[in-house]
């Protein structure tokens, strides 16, 4: 049985419209980039096998987010994933240059997954509560709920950040050492 494959010019269209969103979603979902360009690679193969007619380019869009979102709930399961260790993190291959930034992006890389992907779908993709309801499979109540949970979480996360910043300022000079140390022990290459 053959399938019929989309041209050639649709899926270069797509991947130009959409091909950002994708993998930013990927890289916040799978915290590696080696992960998010292999589930990149996956949504966009499955486009061009996939039959959908699309009304428009948001409906694209929506279809393409919620095949991302299951690529990397499958391969976030798959016992493959589970065994390996990753490479890198996604906080630190964006490394912003202001550490306020750096700090948010760390503290949303620590959310527990459905708690960062409304986040990343609300500020970084603009979309509104009741358009990542259906892409995330639930009601609006729970995108806001989820919204407010994940704000709560980060506002305690970078008030610790401010506590912990401000505790060398306190110590002695061994005990400064010793904190610096342990910093770069939790956070490789010594970013907090």
């Amino acid at each position: 049985m053959q399938t019929k494959l989309r041209s050639d010019a649709f899926l270069c269209e797509a991947m130009e419209a959409c091909g950002d969103a994708v993998y930013r979603l990927a890289l916040c979902r799978m915290g590696s980039r080696a992960d998010a360009e292999d589930v990149y690679q996956e949504v966009f193969l499955r486009l061009l096998r996939d039959t959908t007619d699309f009304r428009d380019e948001e409906h694209l869009k929506a279809w393409l987010i919620r095949v991302t979102l299951n690529r990397c709930s499958d391969l976030r399961r798959s016992a493959w994933f589970r065994r390996t260790a990753p490479l890198e993190a996604a906080p630190d291959a964006a490394a912003p240059e202001d550490t306020d930034q750096a700090d948010l992006w760390h503290a949303v890389a620590r959310l527990p997954d459905e708690l960062r992907t409304v986040i990343h779908l609300h500020y970084v993709e603009g979309y509104r509560t009741e358009e990542i309801a259906p892409l995330v499979g639930c009601r609006p109540a729970t995108v806001r709920t989820r919204l407010h949970r994940a704000r709560k979480q980060l506002k305690l996360d970078l008030e610790g950040m401010d506590d912990e910043e401000e505790q060398p300022e306190r110590m002695g000079a061994d005990e400064k050492h010793k904190s610096a140390g342990g910093a770069e022990a939790a956070y490789p290459g010594g970013r907090a």
